[in-house]
């Protein structure tokens, strides 16, 4: 098969597009997606400070190098959870693509370490709260990327969300019309009430799309699964997904963007006819550690008393 650009030998199908490409194109094609969705978003400018949330996968590795070719200055935050031999394999894959894409470019990369920092990891925190593995992974990503943002001035938190992410989780919230999940399934989720700006500026690329750029690229990255994601229905959710798009090229695409077509608007229709005092809970500093909360204490501290506690204590909620 021919480059749809140059009709020279292609490296990969984006079956989607009816398009073939050579790795010259193939990365063009990713660099404009990616633009694409920051422009049609308005997601932030070159006058932007960026952080990027890396996790030694493909996509995050990917989105840091693009934002860099394009111009942007975005840093890196990665983040230790302490699972083992995972988390020290993929802080590998992050160090090797700082010293050879990231410093280079005048990038830095912060780090944060759940057991070192904050005294527990992901299997302690999951145990001591009785959380699944990935809720209390989830909760302790969102606040220490928000705190780090908005300690260092950044100005949004990137995040690799691709296509694929994004379809699955729209797939989960439609399959039970969890509304009030949808409402906050966007591309920019806004600053404000002591939050960073949060953007995915990787909802055009596919997951297969993200992969064959890290390839194409010469980006090395962690292949395996987090081991305790296993049983996740986000998996099970692209996984149907993909039998689909392979009967339907282009069906995850659709999917998502008519969401952001025609649902979202009405969403927000009806988000703006509500009162404002029966729905949002007032969002103050945390009685802890200053991090806005709709609680006296916020979810991410009741976490760190909960772990500090002993195991048969578990069973109070620390949701909200």
């Amino acid at each position: 098969m021919k480059c749809r650009v140059c009709r020279g030998a292609a490296v990969i199908d984006v079956r989607r597009h009816n398009a073939y490409f050579c790795g010259e194109h193939f990365v063009r094609h990713c660099h404009r997606q990616v633009e694409r969705a920051i422009s049609d978003h308005k997601m932030f400018t070159t006058d932007d400070r960026l952080l990027v949330a890396v996790s030694g996968g493909k996509d995050s590795l990917a989105l840091w190098e693009i934002l860099l070719k394009l111009g942007y200055e975005a840093d890196g935050l990665f983040i230790g959870l302490g699972i083992d031999g995972y988390s020290t394999d993929s802080a590998g894959y992050v160090e090797r693509f700082v010293e050879k894409v990231a410093t280079p470019a005048g990038a830095t990369l912060l780090r944060v370490d759940l057991q070192s920092d904050f005294g527990y990891d992901v299997e302690q925190a999951a145990a001591s709260t009785g959380r699944a593995p990935c809720s209390a992974c989830g909760l302790s990503k969102r606040h220490l990327f928000n705190t780090a943002a908005l300690d260092g001035g950044y100005d949004a938190v990137a995040t690799g969300h691709n296509l694929d992410d994004e379809a699955a989780v729209l797939f989960g919230n439609t399959l039970r019309w969890q509304t009030d999940f949808m409402r906050r399934q966007r591309p920019v989720l806004p600053e404000g009430n002591g939050f960073p700006r949060k953007v995915k500026p990787m909802i055009r690329l596919s997951e297969r799309e993200s992969a064959a750029y890290c390839v194409v690229s010469g980006i090395d990255y962690q292949v395996d699964e987090c081991p305790m994601s296993a049983g996740n229905s986000h998996i099970r959710y692209k996984e149907m997904l993909n039998m689909l798009e392979e009967s339907s090229p282009g069906a995850k695409a659709e999917f998502y963007n008519g969401f952001l077509r025609n649902l979202t608007p009405i969403l927000d229709a009806e988000t703006s006819a509500m009162s404002d005092d029966a729905q949002a809970p007032a969002i103050g500093p945390c009685g802890r550690c200053g991090s806005p909360t709709d609680n006296e204490v916020c979810s991410f501290c009741r976490l760190l008393q909960r772990v500090a506690q002993p195991a048969s204590n578990v069973g109070d909620s620390i949701s909200g």
